[in-house]
């Protein structure tokens, strides 16, 4: 039984204004109105809330005369051409890598690059990117450019650590159930006109165990995924981290190998990674186990892991990245790139892709935004958050309506006395805010100058160019 509460006439055409108080009142006034309206109070706050003043950052630009030239190669997304070009910046954009004479040739007319992992920076190509001032990597790693190169030239690199994270997970996922299933030479049988239908050395996955080599971005995605089929995760790792799930780590890569019935690789390619997995790895791994390296081509001693494969002691593997790549799609992978490449490619239940592992629209899309996003931060602003061979240094923006101010960017060596000679310089004006920290023998410095003329930039610009420890000065106006 409901009782119905009848409400008057007037108060179905009350209208209720918020108004601010005068700035000498700190009490807010309250307004009612009985007269008809149809605006509702949600709409009356949105109208009033328009009139409150927000502060606008300053869009910044170096006060050098040349515009902004960036190169983008390896077929980079078309989000990023986008929001390159939506600031203003010219950009040249190429499908294929381009070889190191190529680059030499050519990359001194750029301000910036954006690469993926087959397009090198060489100490060869950074000495002759004469205006280079930023590179992006618009992929995970970083090793294909000359990381202490770059920063002893004052040239932030940026990357993409765990954009494509998904993408690698979800192809590891993949790879583990079509080994176990042997899905790949049933289908290749199929469709060259042969029936074959076995169950033998097919097993599921539920109750199996998952060893990750490497719990980053990938392998923690990936430890959630496998846990969700039924699978039992380890993982090892060079430092102490928190699982997900029900994972466990184990102290060593020994334990991991001889417990598991998968083995995927996810870690960089360091000195110390490079052939981790090699003959006496391989033999600690269960008979009848699986390898998966969608990590490093290096990793892997893949001479070792085709003996393991043919001797009957590894039951599969999946290899989605080789120490040699050929540099464009069609080029052939052969015995010329890969010395043993026709007996890999002649074993059965291998997967063989061409690292693909972060080739999904998504990822690719994620990529363009991060990497873009980053590399116009720094060109623009001077920001170097997320850089993996630099100092990371940050300023807040400098509000539109504050005139005659510029910023400093100074990139020097990391040494005594520099700080006292660029304040010296900047003495006569008033130092709004600065910010300085240093990585290793590189030091980096920003710092908003407030009533500084036309006239007086190029004067700046020139002084603390000629300090002692300089390696790049630019100034953002």
């Amino acid at each position: 039984m409901s009782a119905s509460i009848p409400i008057p006439a007037s108060l179905n055409t009350t209208s209720v204004s918020l108004s601010r108080s005068p700035p000498n009142n700190p009490m807010a006034a309250l307004s009612i109105s009985q007269s008809p309206t149809q605006t509702t109070i949600h709409e009356r706050f949105r109208q009033d809330s328009l009139s409150f003043s927000i502060r606008q950052p300053k869009v910044l630009r170096p006060v050098d005369k040349d515009d902004i030239r960036l190169l983008l190669v390896e077929n980079i997304s078309s989000e990023a051409v986008n929001a390159f070009k939506a600031q203003g910046f010219q950009v040249d954009h190429f499908t294929k890598a381009w070889s190191e004479d190529e680059l030499v040739e050519r990359i001194g007319q750029y301000h910036g690059i954006g690469i993926r992992s087959k397009t090198k920076i060489t100490q060869r190509v950074l000495k002759a990117a004469s205006k280079l001032v930023v590179i992006g990597c618009f992929c995970i790693g970083t090793n294909q450019v000359d990381l202490k190169t770059a920063a002893r030239a004052g040239i932030p690199v940026f990357n993409s650590p765990f954009s494509n994270s998904r993408s690698v997970a979800e192809l590891v996922m993949c790879e583990i159930i079509a080994l176990s299933r042997q899905l790949f030479d049933r289908s290749r049988e199929l469709k060259s006109g042969t029936w074959n239908k076995v169950s033998k050395g097919c097993w599921e996955v539920r109750g199996k165990t998952l060893g990750i080599v490497g719990y980053g971005h990938i392998g923690s995605q990936l430890s959630v995924l496998a846990e969700s089929f039924g699978i039992r995760v380890l993982f090892y790792d060079v430092v102490n981290i928190m699982p997900l799930g029900s994972a466990r780590q184990l102290p060593t890569l020994k334990d991991l190998l001889s417990e598991s019935d998968y083995v995927t690789l996810h870690v960089p390619e360091l000195p110390e990674t490079i052939n981790l997995i090699g003959a006496e790895q391989l033999a600690q791994m269960k008979k009848g186990s699986y390898l998966l390296n969608n990590a490093r081509g290096k990793v892997v001693d893949i001479p070792a892991l085709i003996s393991a494969l043919k001797d009957g002691h590894l039951a599969g593997a999946a290899l989605d990245v080789y120490p040699s790549e050929p540099g464009a799609n069609g080029a052939p992978f052969d015995d010329q790139l890969n010395s043993w490449s026709s007996a890999l490619r002649s074993l059965p239940n291998v997967i063989l892709t061409p690292h693909i592992g972060g080739s999904t629209e998504e990822a690719q899309r994620m990529i363009g935004e991060e990497v873009s996003s980053a590399l116009t931060r720094y060109l623009n602003l001077g920001t170097t958050f997320g850089s993996v061979n630099f100092p990371e240094v940050d300023l807040r923006a400098i509000d539109v309506d504050q005139r005659n101010q510029i910023r400093v960017c100074h990139v020097h060596n990391n040494q005594p006395g520099v700080l006292r000679q660029v304040n010296d310089i900047l003495s006569p004006y008033n130092v709004e805010k600065q910010y300085s920290d240093s990585k290793g023998d590189i030091a980096y410095l920003m710092a908003d100058i407030s009533d500084v003329s036309k006239q007086d930039i190029e004067k700046l610009q020139d002084l603390i160019t000629h300090t002692s420890a300089n390696i790049l000065t630019r100034l953002l106006a």
